[in-house]
């Protein structure tokens, strides 16, 4: 079974830059689309992006297009979240999971990971 594990967050200010990890800790990505999520407190979980096996689709939430850019590295069974001209209103607990051979945005994820706060205040 896959197991995800997220990194990369951390405190920016408004404008500034992040750029997260999404990598198997257990198992391997090999055939499963990814998906980003994040939730804030007091908020309902919403999705942020997601990405097919191969990359060629991808999708993203009206809130970051523009701004934030997924990616894949199947070569190191690794996804990224970049994150641009990052807002207050991005500030939020960031998750990936996982569907085998899914579409985008993700229909069953599974293999959540623990997830990566990102904060943005100055």
């Amino acid at each position: 079974q896959l197991q995800l594990a997220e990194s990369g967050g951390g405190l920016v200010q408004p404008g500034g830059s992040l750029r997260l990890s999404c990598a198997a800790s257990r198992g391997t990505l090999a055939g499963y689309a990814i998906g980003w999520f994040r939730q804030a407190p007091g908020k309902e979980r919403e999705g942020v992006s997601c990405i097919t096996n191969l990359g060629g689709t991808t999708d993203y939430a009206d809130s970051v297009k523009g701004r934030f850019t997924i990616s894949r590295d199947n070569t190191k069974n690794t996804i990224y979240l970049e994150m641009n001209n990052l807002t207050p209103a991005d500030t939020a607990k960031y998750y990936c999971a996982a569907e085998y051979w899914g579409p985008c945005p993700l229909a069953v994820p599974s293999g959540w990971g623990q997830g990566t706060q990102v904060t943005v205040s100055s």
